[in-house]
């Protein structure tokens, strides 16, 4: 795990590289567990000035309007300026933080807050995996809301054995995890998710896919009761001082991985 902690940091330099397409599948569930609205939007996914960003592309399978794009550009604006203040910020007082500027939990909290237990290996997409169960320390002490949340949570991990990468995960919450009683965040018990990645042009791996099932309510941000599937596909590599033109198709190559890729070329998993 240790190693997975190290590749990960490793591989940004080269994720930095590439975009990909997410399409995410929103359903609404009412209060007796039936849908009753879904939502689909698909989003650009890439790096900007060290920051992670989502660009909507389109919204329901339409392209968005002039004030929409507007309206989207003003809102990664913001979303990169406060995300660079935030990092300088713990920069300054030495902590270790993701792009957004959000504090990362090492390897090592994680095997103060829980234990990693039942190794065995595991095919998965046709390649030798470590899969590894994950349950959370309901005792163990914290020192932030994001600690607290993986304490109450249990699942599995599987390790891909040869890159050391994580290539899925799972989980779920054991008990339901509220702050300030519920009225700031609120997860409701065995809300579950789980996500995927794929390794891509033989030198990279990237999301492939995001699950999540349950209720979670964050106060004035964020609601939701019902499930959520997010495809991952597209993946293209680009220099960073170069635009990536739309209508570019992305193609397989046959004979699955071979050498990288230029730059402005599309790639898809395995090739």
């Amino acid at each position: 795990m240790l190693d997975v902690e190290a590749n990960q940091r490793r591989s940004e330099a080269i994720e930095k590289d590439y975009l990909y397409r997410s399409v995410v599948r929103r359903q609404e569930a009412d209060g007796q567990g039936q849908t009753k609205k879904t939502t689909v939007e698909e989003y650009d996914v890439y790096w900007l000035s060290g920051v992670h960003v989502s660009r909507m592309m389109k919204k329901n399978g339409k392209d968005l309007t002039a004030e929409e794009i507007a309206k989207e550009n003003e809102r990664i604006d913001k979303e990169t300026a406060k995300a660079r203040q935030r990092r300088a910020e713990a920069d300054a007082v030495g902590k270790e933080t993701d792009s957004h500027g959000e504090e990362e939990i090492a390897v090592s909290r994680l095997l103060e807050l829980g234990s990693f237990s039942n190794a065995r290996r595991v095919q998965l997409n046709g390649r030798d995996t470590i899969a590894v169960d994950y349950a959370g320390d309901p005792r163990a002490k914290t020192r932030n809301r994001a600690e607290e949340a993986i304490r109450d949570i249990q699942g599995t991990v599987w390790v891909d054995e040869q890159d050391r990468v994580l290539a899925r995960a799972e989980g779920h919450f054991v008990n339901a995890y509220k702050i300030g009683a519920g009225l700031i965040v609120d997860i409701r018990k065995d809300t579950s998710f789980s996500m995927e990645q794929t390794k891509v042009n033989g030198e990279v791996w990237l999301p492939a896919r995001v699950d999540a099932k349950g209720a979670i309510r964050s106060l004035l941000f964020f609601s939701f009761s019902g499930s959520v599937h997010a495809a991952d596909s597209d993946y293209r590599k680009f220099h960073a001082t170069a635009t990536v033109l739309p209508g570019i198709t992305p193609v397989e190559a046959p004979g699955g991985s071979g050498g990288g890729a230029p730059a402005d070329t599309p790639v898809k998993p395995g090739q």
